[in-house]
């Protein structure tokens, strides 16, 4: 899940050195924060979230496939 996350976000942002994603196994899926540089907070949240949602989308059918849930935090 974690290479996922960082290859959708490194393709989005101008500084695709600083984008950051670590990665908590729990009991029942995974805990996934994505830190991006301060001035690329704009282009992984999207207009009214929806980049975000759209990410958190592919994220969940990705987990589905393992039969796990994933949630995404952007810091």
């Amino acid at each position: 899940m974690k290479e996922l996350v960082e290859h959708m976000a490194k393709a989005l942002v101008n500084n695709p050195d600083a984008a950051q994603v670590t990665e908590t196994e729990t009991e029942d899926g995974y805990e996934l924060q994505l830190k991006v540089a301060p001035e690329d907070m704009g282009k992984i949240i999207g207009k009214q979230g929806r980049i975000a949602k759209a990410m958190r989308t592919v994220l969940k059918a990705a987990a589905s496939k393992e039969g796990k849930k994933v949630n995404l935090d952007i810091e």
